[in-house]
């Protein structure tokens, strides 16, 4: 039995389909994910185990099932079960066989469990760490509060835009879309994921086109628009563009956090100095199949860990396959504060338009995100300035507890935009 008060441990909690009983395959993952193997061995002694063994916290059973969500050639061969048992587990892991290294942290909360042969189905749920092993991460920087000083925009949304069309324009095309953008007033613009350094508009050339733009329009409404320029690359490539985009006085880059990865975050993170815009593109392959990969929650607390500061959750009503309510309880997720990290930035994107806001406001109770629409701010029928002021309008009538339609009759923008968008 382990001393508990002996060692510091972090906790997961994982959903679980296995071919043999929870209790077996709980204790499976306790080990293969510290100090055991499939065969007893000299060097585990028990002074070992006591040391550095993950222990099983919890199991709570539940319905079994009569096939396997996920195919395993070791179950067929080995078990061949009839019955594949599903329950909640938590295990709990000593800190110091991991300590503050992220990658390290990843390998054993989602490292080779999903390979398990015994595993069916298997999927991150949450993880809970001790406030002083989480002061030992990076965090983020800026956050809500940070983001919302630096935008010098207070008690409403930030509301933003997405460069479009996505890819083809050119640096000089972009930077009079940026003009028109911050003509109307504009929080927010980022760069499209697809973006970063292409041939056609090379990063640096991109760069000195648009930040001449938004310090004309700063010096013009006394604040500067903030635009997420996308700097994914290799982690050279990355503060180089970073610096740059400091050094001209820009206030946030954007990365495409799963495919840069957690230590190239990191590294951005206590190196960099500016705002990390998180686009989560690729967060499907880890969560749409509800028995594999990670719950939001788990998601957004690791990113937190390595430094990012705004992160996006989808939009509701969206283009994408992703349920309303999971994407607000991906939000909450984001504005909890977790054991001493700040909230971090959710951001809404993806078919929004001034209908969202205020079923967005009725299921948060907060302002604190971005409300992103690119043809829902581009596409309005009156214009650029238009769509901007329907976004603000919606979320006016949000606050004030005024149903958007009869808002719309004293607000020509907001009208128009449920009279055209509302028919797409």
């Amino acid at each position: 039995m382990h001393n508990e008060t002996t060692r510091k441990e972090f906790t997961a909690r994982y959903l679980v389909e296995s071919s043999v009983p929870s209790e077996r395959v709980a204790e499976v993952i306790a080990g293969e994910q510290s100090s055991g193997t499939f065969l007893a061995l000299k060097g585990e002694t028990e002074e070992l185990k006591q040391r550095s063994r993950a222990r099983v916290k919890s199991i709570k059973t539940l319905e079994s099932v009569n096939a396997p969500t996920l195919p395993s050639a070791h179950a067929t061969r080995e078990v061949q079960s009839s019955i594949f048992y599903r329950a909640e587990i938590e295990v709990a892991f000593p800190v110091a066989n991991v300590g503050p290294n992220l990658s390290s942290l990843l390998a054993t909360v989602a490292g080779n469990l999903f390979e398990l042969g015994e595993v069916t189905g298997l999927r991150l749920l949450d993880i809970d760490l001790e406030a002083d092993y989480v002061g030992k991460f990076a965090g983020p920087a800026f956050g809500v509060s940070g983001t919302r000083r630096l935008a010098d925009i207070q008690e409403r949304p930030l509301i933003g835009t997405i460069i479009k069309p996505s890819i083809g324009l050119t640096p000089e095309q972009t930077a009079d879309l940026v003009d028109r953008l911050c003509e109307a007033g504009i929080d927010f613009i980022k760069d499209d994921e697809l973006i970063a350094d292409p041939p056609y508009a090379p990063f640096e050339e991109r760069l000195r086109a648009v930040i001449p733009v938004l310090h004309r329009h700063a010096d013009r409404i006394g604040r500067m628009p903030m635009y997420a320029i996308n700097i994914s690359g290799s982690i050279d490539e990355m503060m180089h563009r970073h610096d740059l985009v400091k050094d001209m006085g820009g206030t946030c880059v954007m990365v495409s956090v799963n495919w840069v990865g957690f230590s190239a975050v990191e590294h951005l993170r206590r190196h960099g100095c500016l705002p990390i815009h998180g686009h989560r593109n690729g967060w499907g392959a880890f969560t749409r199949h509800n028995w594999l990969g990670f719950s939001f929650t788990a998601y957004q607390k690791l990113w937190r860990l390595a430094g990012v500061d705004h992160l996006h959750v989808n939009g509701i009503r969206s283009k994408f396959w992703e349920p309303d309510n999971s994407v607000i309880e991906s939000a909450r997720s984001c504005l909890e504060t977790w054991t001493g990290l700040q909230p971090i930035m959710p951001v809404f994107s993806s078919g929004q338009w001034a209908s969202q806001a205020p079923d967005l406001y009725r299921e948060l109770a907060s302002t604190d995100l971005m409300h992103l629409a690119g043809g829902g701010i581009i596409g309005h029928p009156d214009g650029i300035a238009a769509g901007v002021t329907s976004m603000r309008e919606s979320w006016e009538a949000a606050v004030a507890g005024i149903d958007l339609a009869v808002y719309a009759q004293t607000h020509s923008s907001l009208r128009h935009a449920i009279e055209h968008f509302g028919k797409v």
